[in-house]
Protein backbone atom coordinates (compact mmCIF):
# COMPACT_ATOMS: atom_id res chain seq x y z
CA UNK A 1 0.00 0.00 0.00
CA UNK A 2 1.05 3.61 -0.54
CA UNK A 3 1.85 5.70 2.53
CA UNK A 4 0.71 9.31 2.40
CA UNK A 5 2.69 12.28 3.73
CA UNK A 6 0.98 13.67 6.81
CA UNK A 7 0.19 17.39 6.37
CA UNK A 8 1.82 18.13 9.76
CA UNK A 9 4.87 15.94 9.23
CA UNK A 10 7.30 18.84 9.60
CA UNK A 11 5.83 19.65 13.02
CA UNK A 12 5.88 16.26 14.76
CA UNK A 13 4.73 17.55 18.16
CA UNK A 14 1.57 19.01 16.66
CA UNK A 15 1.16 15.99 14.39
CA UNK A 16 1.19 13.71 17.43
CA UNK A 17 -1.48 15.79 19.17
CA UNK A 18 -3.74 14.87 16.28
CA UNK A 19 -2.55 11.29 15.77
CA UNK A 20 -2.67 10.39 19.46
CA UNK A 21 -6.47 10.67 19.43
CA UNK A 22 -6.58 7.38 17.47
CA UNK A 23 -3.38 5.77 18.80
CA UNK A 24 -2.70 3.35 21.64
CA UNK A 25 0.57 3.75 23.53
CA UNK A 26 0.86 1.05 26.16
CA UNK A 27 3.91 1.20 28.41
CA UNK A 28 5.47 -2.23 28.83
CA UNK A 29 7.53 -3.18 31.87
CA UNK A 30 10.08 -5.61 30.47
CA UNK A 31 12.35 -7.60 32.73
CA UNK A 32 15.19 -9.85 31.66
CA UNK A 33 13.97 -13.43 31.18
CA UNK A 34 15.29 -15.43 34.15
CA UNK A 35 14.82 -18.91 32.69
CA UNK A 36 17.06 -20.40 29.98
CA UNK A 37 15.78 -19.78 26.48
CA UNK A 38 13.49 -22.54 25.19
CA UNK A 39 14.50 -24.71 22.25
CA UNK A 40 11.72 -23.26 20.09
CA UNK A 41 12.71 -19.64 20.78
CA UNK A 42 15.65 -17.31 20.28
CA UNK A 43 16.76 -14.66 22.75
CA UNK A 44 17.51 -11.18 21.45
CA UNK A 45 19.54 -8.58 23.36
CA UNK A 46 19.15 -4.93 22.28
CA UNK A 47 21.30 -1.86 22.89
CA UNK A 48 21.78 1.51 21.22
CA UNK A 49 23.59 4.81 21.70
CA UNK A 50 26.61 3.56 23.62
CA UNK A 51 28.78 6.42 22.24
CA UNK A 52 32.18 4.78 22.79
CA UNK A 53 31.39 4.17 26.46
CA UNK A 54 31.16 0.38 26.52
CA UNK A 55 34.14 0.25 28.89
CA UNK A 56 32.03 2.19 31.44
CA UNK A 57 28.98 -0.08 31.46
CA UNK A 58 27.85 -0.76 35.05
CA UNK A 59 26.24 -4.06 34.06
CA UNK A 60 27.06 -7.29 32.22
CA UNK A 61 25.60 -7.92 28.78
CA UNK A 62 22.99 -10.70 29.04
CA UNK A 63 23.59 -13.81 26.96
CA UNK A 64 21.38 -14.47 23.97
CA UNK A 65 21.32 -15.78 20.43
CA UNK A 66 21.29 -12.40 18.67
CA UNK A 67 22.70 -9.04 19.76
CA UNK A 68 21.31 -5.86 18.16
CA UNK A 69 22.87 -2.39 18.31
CA UNK A 70 20.66 0.34 16.84
CA UNK A 71 23.33 2.96 16.11
CA UNK A 72 25.46 5.71 17.68
CA UNK A 73 28.14 3.30 18.85
CA UNK A 74 30.76 6.09 18.48
CA UNK A 75 31.06 9.77 19.31
CA UNK A 76 31.88 10.97 15.78
CA UNK A 77 32.87 7.85 13.83
CA UNK A 78 36.66 7.94 14.19
CA UNK A 79 38.37 4.79 12.98
CA UNK A 80 39.80 4.20 16.47
CA UNK A 81 36.27 4.37 17.91
CA UNK A 82 34.93 1.93 15.33
CA UNK A 83 37.79 -0.50 15.92
CA UNK A 84 37.29 -0.35 19.69
CA UNK A 85 33.59 -1.06 19.23
CA UNK A 86 34.37 -3.94 16.89
CA UNK A 87 36.77 -5.42 19.45
CA UNK A 88 34.08 -5.12 22.12
CA UNK A 89 31.59 -6.88 19.86
CA UNK A 90 34.11 -9.66 19.34
CA UNK A 91 34.11 -10.35 23.07
CA UNK A 92 30.34 -10.80 23.28
CA UNK A 93 29.05 -14.38 23.46
CA UNK A 94 26.12 -13.99 21.04
CA UNK A 95 26.27 -16.12 17.90
CA UNK A 96 24.97 -13.30 15.70
CA UNK A 97 25.44 -9.55 16.10
CA UNK A 98 23.52 -7.00 14.03
CA UNK A 99 24.58 -3.36 13.90
CA UNK A 100 23.29 -0.26 12.15
CA UNK A 101 24.79 3.24 12.12
CA UNK A 102 23.34 6.37 13.69
CA UNK A 103 23.79 10.09 13.28
CA UNK A 104 27.10 10.05 15.19
CA UNK A 105 28.71 7.64 12.71
CA UNK A 106 29.84 10.47 10.41
CA UNK A 107 32.36 8.29 8.62
CA UNK A 108 29.62 5.85 7.53
CA UNK A 109 27.60 8.41 5.59
CA UNK A 110 28.95 8.59 2.04
CA UNK A 111 27.09 11.83 1.36
CA UNK A 112 29.18 13.49 4.09
CA UNK A 113 32.55 11.84 3.53
CA UNK A 114 32.47 12.74 -0.17
CA UNK A 115 32.45 16.42 0.83
CA UNK A 116 35.73 16.03 2.70
CA UNK A 117 37.41 13.52 0.41
CA UNK A 118 40.94 14.38 -0.80
CA UNK A 119 40.75 17.60 -2.80
CA UNK A 120 37.26 18.49 -1.58
CA UNK A 121 38.47 21.23 0.76
CA UNK A 122 39.67 24.32 -1.06
CA UNK A 123 41.48 26.55 1.42
CA UNK A 124 41.02 29.60 -0.77
CA UNK A 125 37.20 29.27 -0.90
CA UNK A 126 36.76 27.32 2.36
CA UNK A 127 34.67 24.72 0.52
CA UNK A 128 34.02 21.84 2.90
CA UNK A 129 34.69 23.78 6.10
CA UNK A 130 31.04 24.82 6.50
CA UNK A 131 30.09 21.17 6.90
CA UNK A 132 32.41 20.74 9.89
CA UNK A 133 31.24 24.04 11.38
CA UNK A 134 27.63 22.82 11.44
CA UNK A 135 28.29 19.57 13.31
CA UNK A 136 28.16 19.88 17.14
CA UNK A 137 31.53 18.95 18.60
CA UNK A 138 30.25 17.57 21.95
CA UNK A 139 33.41 18.98 23.50
CA UNK A 140 35.66 17.23 20.98
CA UNK A 141 38.21 19.03 18.81
CA UNK A 142 36.90 19.88 15.34
CA UNK A 143 39.92 18.02 14.02
CA UNK A 144 38.28 14.77 15.22
CA UNK A 145 35.22 15.47 13.09
CA UNK A 146 37.35 16.34 10.07
CA UNK A 147 39.38 13.16 10.55
CA UNK A 148 36.23 11.05 10.78
CA UNK A 149 34.82 12.57 7.60
CA UNK A 150 38.04 11.84 5.73
CA UNK A 151 38.05 8.16 6.71
CA UNK A 152 37.60 5.75 3.81
CA UNK A 153 36.28 2.16 3.82
CA UNK A 154 35.23 2.45 7.45
CA UNK A 155 32.63 -0.32 7.18
CA UNK A 156 35.42 -2.84 6.62
CA UNK A 157 36.43 -2.30 10.27
CA UNK A 158 33.23 -3.99 11.45
CA UNK A 159 34.35 -7.60 11.15
CA UNK A 160 32.53 -8.97 14.20
CA UNK A 161 28.95 -8.22 13.18
CA UNK A 162 26.43 -8.05 10.39
CA UNK A 163 26.22 -4.42 9.34
CA UNK A 164 22.87 -3.39 7.87
CA UNK A 165 22.31 -0.19 5.92
CA UNK A 166 18.99 -0.31 4.08
CA UNK A 167 19.52 -4.05 3.88
CA UNK A 168 18.16 -7.23 5.43
CA UNK A 169 19.37 -10.47 6.91
CA UNK A 170 17.47 -13.64 7.72
CA UNK A 171 18.51 -15.53 10.85
CA UNK A 172 16.64 -18.57 12.19
CA UNK A 173 13.96 -17.89 9.58
CA UNK A 174 13.35 -14.39 10.98
CA UNK A 175 13.88 -11.34 8.76
CA UNK A 176 15.74 -8.35 10.21
CA UNK A 177 15.97 -5.05 8.33
CA UNK A 178 18.18 -2.14 9.34
CA UNK A 179 18.16 1.55 8.36
CA UNK A 180 20.20 4.43 9.86
CA UNK A 181 18.18 7.41 8.60
CA UNK A 182 16.46 10.01 10.76
CA UNK A 183 14.97 13.52 10.48
CA UNK A 184 17.81 15.91 9.74
CA UNK A 185 19.41 17.77 12.62
CA UNK A 186 22.38 20.09 12.11
CA UNK A 187 24.71 18.22 9.75
CA UNK A 188 24.88 14.91 11.56
CA UNK A 189 25.05 11.71 9.53
CA UNK A 190 22.09 10.07 7.78
CA UNK A 191 19.79 13.06 8.23
CA UNK A 192 17.04 13.72 5.68
CA UNK A 193 14.18 16.23 5.50
CA UNK A 194 10.91 15.07 6.99
CA UNK A 195 8.32 13.99 4.46
CA UNK A 196 9.14 12.64 1.00
CA UNK A 197 12.89 12.15 1.45
CA UNK A 198 12.55 10.01 4.56
CA UNK A 199 9.53 8.17 3.18
CA UNK A 200 11.65 7.06 0.20
CA UNK A 201 13.89 5.24 2.69
CA UNK A 202 10.97 3.71 4.59
CA UNK A 203 9.48 2.50 1.29
CA UNK A 204 12.53 0.25 0.94
CA UNK A 205 11.58 -1.74 4.06
CA UNK A 206 10.25 -5.14 2.96
CA UNK A 207 6.63 -5.92 3.81
CA UNK A 208 7.62 -9.21 5.45
CA UNK A 209 10.13 -7.74 7.92
CA UNK A 210 9.80 -9.41 11.32
CA UNK A 211 12.14 -7.19 13.32
CA UNK A 212 12.78 -3.65 12.11
CA UNK A 213 15.86 -1.77 13.32
CA UNK A 214 16.07 1.97 12.73
CA UNK A 215 18.08 4.62 14.50
CA UNK A 216 15.21 7.06 14.75
CA UNK A 217 12.04 6.31 16.67
CA UNK A 218 8.64 6.64 15.04
CA UNK A 219 6.41 9.42 16.25
CA UNK A 220 4.77 8.65 19.59
CA UNK A 221 6.97 5.82 20.82
CA UNK A 222 10.22 6.53 22.70
CA UNK A 223 10.61 9.89 20.96
CA UNK A 224 9.71 12.44 23.64
CA UNK A 225 12.64 14.77 24.33
CA UNK A 226 13.32 16.39 27.69
CA UNK A 227 12.24 19.69 26.12
CA UNK A 228 8.74 18.28 25.56
CA UNK A 229 9.26 18.10 21.80
CA UNK A 230 8.45 14.97 19.81
CA UNK A 231 11.37 13.95 17.60
CA UNK A 232 10.02 10.82 15.91
CA UNK A 233 9.09 10.41 12.27
CA UNK A 234 5.39 10.46 11.34
CA UNK A 235 5.82 8.51 8.09
CA UNK A 236 7.89 5.86 9.87
CA UNK A 237 4.98 5.18 12.22
CA UNK A 238 2.58 5.03 9.27
CA UNK A 239 4.91 2.64 7.43
CA UNK A 240 5.31 0.41 10.46
CA UNK A 241 1.63 0.28 11.37
CA UNK A 242 -0.04 0.31 7.97
CA UNK A 243 2.32 -1.59 5.67
CA UNK A 244 5.20 -3.50 7.28
CA UNK A 245 3.63 -4.52 10.60
CA UNK A 246 6.79 -6.05 12.13
CA UNK A 247 6.59 -7.94 15.39
CA UNK A 248 9.21 -5.65 16.93
CA UNK A 249 10.63 -2.23 16.08
CA UNK A 250 14.00 -1.52 17.73
CA UNK A 251 15.58 1.96 17.72
CA UNK A 252 17.41 4.52 19.89
CA UNK A 253 18.52 8.10 19.14
CA UNK A 254 16.41 9.83 21.83
CA UNK A 255 18.20 8.87 25.03
CA UNK A 256 15.46 10.01 27.37
CA UNK A 257 12.94 7.89 25.43
CA UNK A 258 14.46 4.62 26.69
CA UNK A 259 11.89 1.93 27.32
CA UNK A 260 9.33 -0.34 25.73
CA UNK A 261 5.82 0.39 24.50
CA UNK A 262 3.16 -1.17 22.31
CA UNK A 263 0.21 -0.11 20.18
CA UNK A 264 -1.50 -3.41 20.92
CA UNK A 265 0.03 -5.12 17.89
CA UNK A 266 3.68 -4.07 17.58
CA UNK A 267 6.34 -3.84 20.31
CA UNK A 268 8.45 -0.66 20.15
CA UNK A 269 11.85 -0.70 21.87
CA UNK A 270 13.98 2.37 22.51
CA UNK A 271 17.19 0.64 23.57
CA UNK A 272 19.32 3.76 24.22
CA UNK A 273 22.06 2.81 26.65
CA UNK A 274 23.25 6.33 27.44
CA UNK A 275 20.95 8.64 29.33
CA UNK A 276 20.41 12.33 28.61
CA UNK A 277 23.83 13.08 30.17
CA UNK A 278 25.58 10.56 27.89
CA UNK A 279 26.19 8.22 30.82
CA UNK A 280 25.68 4.50 29.99
CA UNK A 281 23.09 3.69 32.64
CA UNK A 282 20.21 2.00 30.82
CA UNK A 283 20.45 -1.81 30.72
CA UNK A 284 19.92 -3.81 27.52
CA UNK A 285 16.38 -4.81 26.54
CA UNK A 286 16.01 -8.59 26.25
CA UNK A 287 13.16 -10.56 24.73
CA UNK A 288 12.45 -14.03 23.35
CA UNK A 289 10.98 -14.69 19.90
CA UNK A 290 9.32 -17.94 18.83
CA UNK A 291 10.98 -19.65 15.91
CA UNK A 292 8.91 -20.07 12.73
CA UNK A 293 7.30 -23.50 12.34
CA UNK A 294 9.81 -26.04 11.10
CA UNK A 295 12.84 -23.92 12.06
CA UNK A 296 15.44 -25.21 14.49
CA UNK A 297 18.32 -23.55 16.24
CA UNK A 298 21.69 -24.81 15.05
Amino acid sequence: MSIEIHPLTKNPSVAWQELSKQQKVIKVNVQHPKSPVADDKIRIVCMSDTHSRTSQLPFDIPHGDIFIHAGDFTKVGLKTEVKDFNDWLGGLPHKHKIVIAGNHELSFDDSLTSQLSPGAIDKSTHTGYSLVDHIPTLGLPKENITEALKTANIKSCLTNCIYLQDTEVILYGIKFYGSPWQPEYCKWAFGLPRGNELLKKWNQIPDDTDILITHTPPIGHGDLCCTGVRAGCVELLSTVQQRVRPKYHVFGHIHEGYGVSSDGQIIYINASTCNINYLPRNPPVVFDVSLPAGTKKT
